[in-house]
């Protein structure tokens, strides 16, 4: 049987990969839009403002001394995380992310997939997409997509017992045997694989198996409690690899979350402990209108904490980092954990 030796999760937002003092241009997005998910309700920034008044002091939050404090510890954390996986060198690594609208478009968006092609391209920066971006994305994008072609081979096999057991285990799992093309060629793979590949792996080829979940789009979004007995599922399978298999070291990875864009302390505190704590009760208790927005990627973490239920690996919550970027609290409520 194969063995599951080591886990961690990693933000994966825009803000990771760009300096302090342009944090202000995702601010600008934040100030434009007109619908900010925040604890099962919707608002505009005035409203967001308002409604945070006296919560905490943005102001000193946002200024650039406290985001440079903030951006060194982002980094810190995301170092040990590339040294602790180059140490544990694993086989295999397991992907558990989001798309957002990069393979799935609203033709066709499964709540679960899973990769099982050949070999998996994260495409190169795609210089024409990224000026219809607005800046604050496009200053990001080179830690998701590499200045050339890069292709990753994925372990076909262990891809096709994750199928069967999800379906044994009444999952009606979609498969994606072949990497969607466009006009360009191949759509490379999404950001939050393409994160981990680039600022974890440093482009280094381990096998990897993407599992893509819709967090961000009704009406389809998996439940939490859906999302960890997917994950256990996923488990199972890894553990119940056939015999040939029983040397491969496979590491799981969630990437993305978990609350952005408008941070909410409350909630990543409440969830990372539940996590750690393997408190399923307060996991399944939270609403799922909680869940919206780049908040919805802490499902990815759920999945993970799934797949690792039923391994000796406990969570070492390496560094929480609320990284806020305006007077109304928006930014990414950055988490970086390993299992170990």
């Amino acid at each position: 049987m194969a063995k599951i030796v080591y886990g961690f999760g990693s933000s994966h937002g825009p803000l990771l990969s760009t300096p302090p003092e342009q944090w202000d241009l995702r601010a600008a997005d934040d100030r434009k839009n007109p619908q900010h998910p925040f604890r099962g309700s919707a608002y505009t920034f005035p409203e967001l403002v308002d409604l945070r008044r006296g919560e905490k002091d943005f102001h000193r939050e946002m200024s650039i001394e406290v985001r440079c404090s903030r951006h060194e510890r982002n980094q810190r954390a995301l170092n040990r995380l590339g040294e602790k996986v180059a140490d544990v060198d694993p086989d295999i690594l397991v992907v558990v992310g989001d798309d957002q609208h990069e393979w799935f478009l609203d033709d066709i968006q499964p709540s679960f997939t899973i990769y099982c092609g050949e070999q998996v391209i994260n495409a190169a920066l795609d210089q024409e997409k990224m000026k219809t971006k607005s800046p604050g994305i496009a200053v990001a994008m080179s830690a998701y997509y590499p200045a050339e072609d890069h292709i990753y081979p994925v372990p076909k096999d262990l891809a096709h017992a994750i199928i069967q057991g999800a379906i044994a285990d009444e999952f009606d799992v979609a498969i994606s045997a072949t990497q969607r093309a466009g006009p360009k060629g191949p759509i490379g793979i999404g950001h939050a694989v393409g994160f981990i590949y680039r600022r974890i792996l440093k482009d280094r080829p381990v096998p990897v198996i993407p599992i893509l979940l819709n967090t961000y789009f009704p009406p389809n979004q998996p439940t939490p409690k859906r999302c960890y007995e997917f994950g256990r599922s996923i488990g199972r399978a890894i553990a119940s690899w056939d015999a040939e298999n029983r040397n491969k070291r496979v590491a799981i990875c969630a990437s993305g979350g978990i609350s952005h864009f408008v941070i909410d302390e409350e909630f990543d505190t409440r969830i990372l402990a539940a996590i750690k704590n393997r408190d399923t009760e307060t996991i399944f208790a939270e609403p799922d209108n909680m869940f919206r927005s780049g908040t919805s990627e802490t499902k990815n973490w759920i999945t993970v904490a799934g797949i690792l239920a039923e391994t000796e690996l406990e969570m070492n919550l390496l560094d929480y980092v609320p990284s806020c970027r305006s007077e109304a609290g928006t930014g990414c409520g950055m988490a970086f954990a390993s299992w170990e």
